[in-house]
């Protein structure tokens, strides 16, 4: 009976394989915890300059198209250089930009396109950062624990959604924006420090040639050769993009709750219960083998979340139905980068790791902006139901037409190594 518990509870084994993987974790989950509150605060200081959904939902159009943009070229930069010097510019970058909020609130701004643009810089540093911030944890860690080190930093994730938003409306109710934005400015110097500890890491295998990427869109040719892959991403997408419900927060907030910055942090916070709790008991998550049917029916039971909050009236009822799609986010998002992390040649990895970044960032980004172009024309409800029920239909239609994505296994540990690329046993520069 112990073992069982044990393997169904989060596996820190990763934590403990090193101090370099714990520098990088650490960076990482500061960071998160201060953008979480960061978000928070650009949400309510919209929302008090417009009083409009169209204006929320920019928020993701500000951060969504800088992802697209600089997350690609931030792939080619991760299979170029040293992935550490990436990293630790790209933190610096975040640390301005979160100093330039600091400053705007701080000098009572009224224009909101100074603070979406300050939204849009740090979005670019962090997007340029990302893949080479992804490709780490394979080369970090022993194969057998490479789901394990993305669970525990989803945890974390998962905890910065819970303690960042709760913490925010705190914060923003008491002092104003100001102090939410300041302490996001201090996470990003701690994780600039953090990060200081990873080592030189610069791309391996036999698709880079004198330290460059024979071909920039290498990693797109990867995704597309893998139906595992491109599945996994599909995906995402279609549960990103359609049932996005953070655009709409501040209009429940308000028609349903009377517009209180603490309930408004509540819902964000309640996504994060969820995801802890499914976190914790990650070590079955990890260990299951059909990764890929685990991701496709977590990725369809968040749309039908989300598109019962949108019908939850009792606030109690709403906040639970938030937990179950953060519960189900946490595993879909789990399953879905260790398969491909484990499905990507070394060559490809940083490449590869921009194109899940932008589409599962710039997908959720890019989905409150739909969300809130079209609540403006409906409801709030209507917007939630129609996208959730939308996604949960769509990831029905990738698993019927993907069926290596329906039918993956995990390799055995021992075969957890990416293999060559398909057609490019002499070479995967063949690719290019």
């Amino acid at each position: 009976m112990s073992r069982r518990v044990r393997v169904r509870l989060l596996d820190t084994r990763p934590l403990r394989s090193g101090r370099s993987f714990r520098a990088l974790w650490i960076g990482t989950s500061v960071s998160q915890l201060g953008g979480q509150m960061a978000n928070v605060a650009v949400l309510a200081q919209v929302w008090d300059l417009t009083g409009s959904p169209v204006a929320t939902g920019a928020i993701g159009l500000a951060t969504g198209l800088p992802l697209v943009l600089f997350g690609l070229l931030g792939g080619v930069l991760a299979d170029s250089v040293d992935r550490r010097a990436v990293v630790r510019a790209t933190t610096v970058g975040q640390l301005l930009a979160a100093a330039g909020l600091c400053a705007q609130a701080l000098a009572g701004n009224r224009s909101v396109v100074l603070l979406l643009a300050l939204v849009a810089v740090g979005a670019s540093c962090g997007a340029l950062g990302a893949p080479a911030r992804r490709a780490f944890p394979v080369r970090l860690l022993p194969a057998d624990q490479v789901a394990a080190g993305l669970a525990l930093t989803n945890v974390s994730f998962q905890v910065a959604m819970l303690a960042g938003p709760a913490l925010a409306g705190l914060v923003i109710a008491r002092w104003d924006v100001f102090a939410a934005y300041a302490a996001q400015a201090l996470a990003m110097a701690v994780a600039a420090l953090a990060v200081r500890r990873l080592p030189v890491t610069r791309p391996e295998g036999a698709g880079v040639a004198g330290g460059r990427p024979r071909a920039k869109r290498g990693g797109w040719r990867v995704v597309a050769r893998r139906p595992p892959l491109w599945g996994a991403l599909a995906t995402d997408l279609s549960a990103t993009l359609l049932a996005m419900p953070v655009a709409l927060f501040p209009l429940v907030n308000e028609a349903r709750f009377g517009g209180d910055p603490r309930t408004l942090g509540l819902f964000l916070s309640a996504v994060a219960v969820g995801g802890i709790a499914a976190g914790l008991l990650s070590g079955a998550v990890t260990r299951w083998r059909r990764a890929g049917l685990v991701q496709l029916s977590a990725a369809g039971l968040w749309g039908l979340a989300l598109a019962c909050f949108g019908l939850a009236g009792p606030l109690w009822l709403a906040l639970g139905c938030l937990a179950v799609a953060g519960a189900a986010d946490t595993v879909s998002v789990v399953t879905r980068g260790a398969l491909i992390q484990r499905e990507t040649p070394d060559a490809y990895r940083g490449r590869v790791s921009a194109v899940e970044h932008v589409i599962g960032v710039a997908g959720p980004e890019l989905g409150n902006f739909r969300a809130g172009l079209v609540a403006s024309v409906s409801s709030a409800p209507c917007s939630l139901v129609v996208g959730g029920v939308s996604a949960a239909l769509a990831i029905a239609a990738v698993s019927l037409a993907n069926a290596p994505l329906r039918a993956y296994r995990t390799p055995p540990a021992a075969e957890r190594q990416a293999a060559p690329e398909p057609g490019a046993a002499a070479s995967a520069g063949a690719l290019n």
